[in-house]
């Protein structure tokens, strides 16, 4: 009996850890979108990871997963499955870290912009809570419109 939920357990465990790779590939992609993807943004997906319960010594090691994963990938859908499945505070999460990522620059291009506007419709978030965390980020960071 206790193998069995050993077991289980194992299996949760492996299912989040690929869960958090497919979340930590969207990130890179979005901290990649502008052709710079700094010290400060890896910092950013760090953050967010640990606030969606990653274990922090394994934290490095679903980067360099995700890193993997986002170059091979072809488009974003590959990642979004696994976010649209995640609750809404979870979403809420990764929106944040995706306008910090973007923001971390002081400056939203438009590529980055058409990806927020892209990722809200696939993670069936309602376009004012996207844009609510937006201003939040912009406040945090200073950043006038």
């Amino acid at each position: 009996m206790f193998k069995l939920f050993a077991k289980k357990k194992e299996e949760e465990n492996n299912n989040n850890h690929l869960s958090l790779i497919s979340v930590t590939a969207l990130l890179i992609h979005s901290a990649k979108i502008d052709q710079n993807f700094t010290e400060k943004e890896r910092d950013i997906i760090k953050k967010a990871l640990v606030e969606m319960g990653a274990d922090k010594n394994n934290i490095d090691e679903i980067i360099r997963d995700a890193e993997i994963k986002e170059k091979d990938a072809n488009q974003i859908l590959d990642f979004t499955k696994e976010v649209k499945n995640k609750s809404i505070e979870e979403k809420k999460i990764v929106i944040e870290a995706l306008w910090h990522i973007i923001y971390s620059d002081k400056n939203a291009d438009m590529y980055e912009t058409n990806l927020m506007r892209r990722l809200s419709g696939l993670l069936y978030l309602d376009t004012k809570i996207v844009g609510d965390i937006k201003e939040k980020i912009k406040l945090y960071n200073d950043i006038s419109s």
